[in-house]
């Protein structure tokens, strides 16, 4: 063998060496002659810190091991040909759609994200004029004519409190005598709310009022005007409806402009 040759063979092993440590530092390992690429290893990692995990040597020892317990797993289903089964593919393509939905869903919002200036518009709206709160009591039974009894023993002085104890069906506000806390109007069913909302403070209804749930007897205790709350309290839930909106009519554009037959 010449020199000549023992350098042609050298510099080719010296080169194959290389490539061969080239390709392996762009893989974390490779199953069955399978590669698994350090880029899905590092969006894994980049995913678990997302979730609060501390990136380390041992995080990514884990994830290594992980994404090599999945490899030889989703080999051996390829191996008895799962992926072939209709119902595998189906859930596969159904992932495969709410994967890519859900890309576009953040892709859309990136390009067209909620503004400063839109959520102090909506804060205005949520907020214009005064809220009011009811502090109401009410007994609750099951007919006109025991209503109308009970508000006939009121009228005569009665306990409130008391009877509600005794006779209210109300098991979630007899027990503290038909006391339903400070409220909004809009938090109970309209004849209750418009009844109760009409009454001056310290009034009882003169006539029991009916609902789906039976008939009521209603004494307002108190009223209060309300302060809103402060922006950085509901800022959180107000991007988040404004995200619901954009991308409503996001969806509406691309079904407008949809062949759909």
């Amino acid at each position: 063998m010449t020199p000549t040759y023992i350098g042609k063979s050298l510099l080719v092993f010296c080169l194959t060496s290389l490539c061969l440590t080239a390709v392996h530092a762009q893989n974390i390992a490779v199953v069955n002659g399978r590669p698994i690429p350090k880029e899905r290893a590092d969006l894994f990692i980049k995913e678990l810190e997302r979730q609060g995990q501390q990136a380390s040597p041992e995080l990514a020892s884990l994830v290594r091991q992980e994404l090599v317990d999945r490899e030889v797993l989703l080999q051996e289903a390829e191996r008895r040909g799962l992926p072939a089964k209709s119902e595998t593919r189906f859930q596969i393509e159904t992932a495969r759609t709410q994967i890519l939905i859900q890309s576009l869903v953040q892709d859309e919002l990136g390009r067209n994200p909620v503004t400063d200036d839109e959520i102090s518009q909506e804060y205005k709206r949520m907020t214009a004029g005064k809220a009011t709160e009811y502090r109401a009591r009410h007994i609750l039974v099951e007919s006109q004519d025991q209503a109308r009894a009970l508000i006939a023993r009121l009228k005569k002085g009665e306990s409130f409190e008391q009877l509600a104890k005794q006779l209210s069906k109300d098991p979630g506000s007899a027990g503290n005598g038909g006391d339903l806390d400070w409220a909004s109007a809009d938090t109970f069913v309209a004849p209750f709310s418009n009844a109760m909302a009409s009454l001056k403070k310290g009034g009882l209804t003169a006539e029991p009022i009916q609902t789906q749930f039976g008939w009521h007897v209603i004494r307002l205790d108190d009223i209060r005007e309300t302060a809103p709350p402060p922006l950085a309290e509901v800022r959180t839930q107000i991007v988040e409806g404004l995200q619901r909106q954009k991308l409503s009519t996001f969806q509406q554009s691309l079904r407008s402009k949809a062949s759909i037959k």
